[in-house]
């Protein structure tokens, strides 16, 4: 799909300088509509530029927001401590003054944006000259998929949102409410079973066509919206269904993953497709965003950093084998998957004097990067810089759907099934399969996503939406003054030397946190003041 992506992408961002002006010039913007679904390859080109909201081939607009939701966690610090942080410090030190913060201003906006072409391609598409009807199904189903997605990214987020389902002009918009979230989910749900009954699977698709929704990411999808409800059961029957049907599994080899020769793979349910192409921007930025800003091997910027906390959960579990795929540390002697590392020490200058990796300590706040991110040396492009990294951005992946059917199965009373999944992404890494049951297994359950989908866009999630024993979620015993993150980090006894030198990002993350406010981001104060009170704020947040 990548190849056919930068031929179909440079159309759709043609046809959208017409689409930017949908909501302001809207008689022109609807002339522009009744006149564009001419042809089937209309529809396509369209369908592409719904693709292409998932993150708009830019850092700012969405993969900045994924970054501080990790941040908002212990797996991740802000990191760099030489530039401004006022992006960043509000929410994910939990100061309760979020709602002016760019970064989730931008996030809403443009998932309402993805929200709107989805509308467009499911009302347009249908009444395009497509001879053949099952493609014509499929491409409204893909699109359903995408709008059931940008919807699920904005009701884990925000809670209740404006449902907004056609292409609304600014005047029918006007005085919109947040609708609750069950009817926000219920929407998720229903255009996720439209597209699973529609959308072939992953085999079925051709190499061009790689990449595109399938049934297995539309079931997989809908059995995650159905836990982040607590829908267990449900959860527990559509998950099933992804594994019965034996469309995935899981790569032999963990540093394969996230591999940049094995994008796609039998693994992935769904991926951004990135591409590097000199003139244009159909890349990732994930990588230069959270890369090394030492110098001389990348211009990275240093956000969003792995915690010491995280190295230490790898630890002691033993688990070697993620941690090494996951985290690079300041003086490392090698690089998992880097097979030209004394080059790559040349390029730096050789900074530590020792032929060690450098990861300047007074620069990076844990003086640690993210390996899943990380392109090999020489796998790295020309113009290595955002937006143009090749690198697939995995969203939704086999080893996810494995641990959320064993967490299923656990609270519905089925723990040797239960195990059975846990065990098949713990014996990948060459760790012991657990033999627990109850809150036991589930606490091992929750233990194993922290460390397989570590720096992946999960753990906030997880941790928002887990009730602990004391009936708390699991995110207000790791955060507030007496939470397990904060008390780890502010003694100095536990505290990680690297962290506790570098106090331009606190060490004290976290000790604000508020639960009555803190389990939903503010919703951003722009689109209050815009909608004239019709939107409300979420509690606490005023």
């Amino acid at each position: 799909m990548k190849q056919i992506f930068i031929i179909l992408a440079l159309f759709a961002t043609v046809s959208f300088s017409a689409c930017s002006d949908f909501l302001v010039e809207d008689v022109r913007g609807q002339e522009n509509l009744d006149t564009y679904f001419q042809s089937e390859n209309d529809a396509e080109s369209f369908l592409t530029g719904c693709y292409n909201a998932i993150t708009y081939h830019g850092w700012w607009q969405i993969e900045n927001f994924w970054i501080l939701t990790d941040m908002c966690s212990d797996d991740l610090w802000m990191g760099n401590t030489t530039q401004d942080q006022s992006g960043y410090i509000s929410l994910a030190h939990y100061q309760g003054v979020g709602q002016s913060n760019g970064t989730i201003s931008n996030f809403w906006q443009y998932r309402y944006k993805g929200i709107l072409r989805s509308n467009i391609a499911i009302e347009r598409i249908p009444e395009a000259p497509i001879r053949d009807e099952r493609k014509k199904e499929r491409l409204i189903g893909e699109a359903k998929f995408l709008r059931a997605y940008f919807y699920f990214e904005l009701v884990k987020n925000f809670g209740d949102v404006p449902i907004i389902e056609g292409f609304l002009l600014p005047e029918e918009v006007s005085g919109i409410t947040r609708s609750s979230t069950e009817d926000v989910y219920a929407l998720i749900e229903q255009d996720l079973t439209d597209a699973a009954s529609v959308l072939p699977q992953r085999s079925e698709y051709s190499a061009d066509d790689m990449g595109r929704a399938t049934r297995g990411a539309a079931l997989g999808m809908l059995g995650k919206a159905y836990l982040y409800q607590n829908k267990f059961e449900k959860a527990r029957d559509i998950l099933k269904t992804v594994i019965d049907e034996g469309e995935y599994k899981l790569m032999t080899d963990f540093g394969d993953v996230w591999s940049i020769d094995a994008e796609n793979n039998e693994e992935s349910l769904f991926e951004v497709q990135n591409m590097y192409d000199e003139t244009y921007e159909l890349g990732g930025s994930l990588s230069i965003v959270t890369g090394n800003r030492s110098g001389g091997d990348q211009d990275g910027w240093a956000w969003g950093l792995p915690t010491a906390n995280l190295e230490n959960a790898f630890i002691e579990a033993g688990d070697t084998e993620r941690l090494r795929w996951t985290i690079i540390k300041h003086g490392a002697t090698e690089i998992a998957g880097e097979d030209n590392f004394d080059e790559l020490i040349t390029a730096q200058g050789n900074q530590n004097g020792d032929g060690t990796y450098c990861i300047d300590p007074a620069k990076h706040k844990p003086a640690r990067i993210n390996r899943k991110f990380w392109l090999p040396f020489t796998k790295r492009p020309a113009n290595y810089n955002q937006p143009r990294v090749p690198l697939n951005h995995r969203i939704l992946r086999y080893a996810d759907i494995l641990l959320m059917y064993a967490e299923a199965c656990n609270e519905t009373g089925d723990d040797a099934t239960a195990r059975n999944a846990l065990n098949q992404v713990r014996n990948r890494v060459n760790l012991d399969a657990v033999t627990l049951s109850g809150n036991e297994l589930r606490n091992a359950i929750r233990a194993e996503r922290r460390l397989e989908l570590a720096c992946e866009n999960h753990r906030l999630y997880d941790i928002r939406r887990w009730t602990d024993d004391n009936g708390k979620k699991v995110i207000a015993n790791i955060m507030g003054v007496n939470g397990s993150f904060v008390q780890w980090n502010t003694s100095e006894t536990t505290a990680d030397p690297y962290e506790w030198e570098n106090q331009y990002e606190p060490s004290n993350k976290g000790i604000t946190f508020n639960e009555n406010r803190d389990l939903l981001f503010p919703i951003p104060l722009y689109e209050i003041t815009m909608s004239n009170g019709s939107i409300t704020q979420n509690p606490g947040w005023n």
